[in-house]
């Protein structure tokens, strides 16, 4: 068996940076969630709303891929995609999924976890005009996660669809937005000796925020 270039087991990284802890977190998980995206944008990170998304459809198997965030507020998170893709058909069978931020140079992760939903029709309209006009064609030439015979033929169905629609492009039915509405957050923060803090916000019965800490 061929061995990688790289002794893996001796690849590691001792996390100092930053503490978190009860008592100067804010008590408001989204709110906290939007401090830490700010010292995301102002440490000038790539792309700091990256997320990988995990849903699983009716078979339970998982599955993940990397979105960007568009949105989050007090409705939830939002990212926008093709209904018919792999993750489109998990979720029309499964409407619960996890997201998680991996902002390494902060040495923080953010996980998110809850039901989803699609976005309201005129939201996904907005977001669709707000694209390049290359990425709204896209939206109509690309069967996303369907296997297609070459780079050649989705250039080609890509040239074609400009041609049809032309400058102002309509939003594709089968396109549009989804929200994951939080019942759970996870705050982490690598630490010395693995000793990481781990803080989590879950919905009582209620619906208020009760935060506890984890064991790394």
């Amino acid at each position: 068996m061929e061995k990688t270039s790289h002794d893996l087991a001796q690849m590691r990284q001792s996390y100092e940076r930053a503490a978190l802890d009860e008592e100067h977190v804010q008590t408001n998980p989204l709110a906290q969630f939007h401090q830490w995206f700010d010292d995301a944008v102002q440490a000038k990170l790539s792309e700091p709303n990256a997320m990988t998304l995990a849903t699983a459809g009716a078979d339970g198997r998982p599955s993940t891929r990397v979105l960007l965030l568009k949105g989050a507020d007090e409705r939830g998170l939002v990212w926008f995609t093709n209904y018919a893709s792999r993750k489109g058909r998990d979720l029309a069978a499964n409407p619960f999924a996890a997201i998680q931020f991996f902002w390494g140079p902060l040495e923080r992760v953010v996980r998110v976890e809850g039901r989803v939903e699609k976005v309201a029709e005129p939201e996904s309209d907005e977001y669709y005009r707000s694209r390049p006009l290359g990425s709204r064609i896209g939206a109509w030439a690309s069967p996303q996660s369907e296997v297609i015979p070459s780079r050649e033929a989705l250039e080609s169905a890509w040239a074609d669809q400009q041609l049809k629609l032309g400058d102002d492009p309509p939003r594709p039915p089968h396109w549009g937005g989804y929200r994951l509405v939080p019942d759970r957050w996870e705050f982490w923060q690598g630490r010395t000796s693995r000793l990481h803090d781990r803080l989590i916000f879950e919905l009582n019965s209620s619906g208020q925020w009760v935060m506890r800490r984890l064991a790394p």
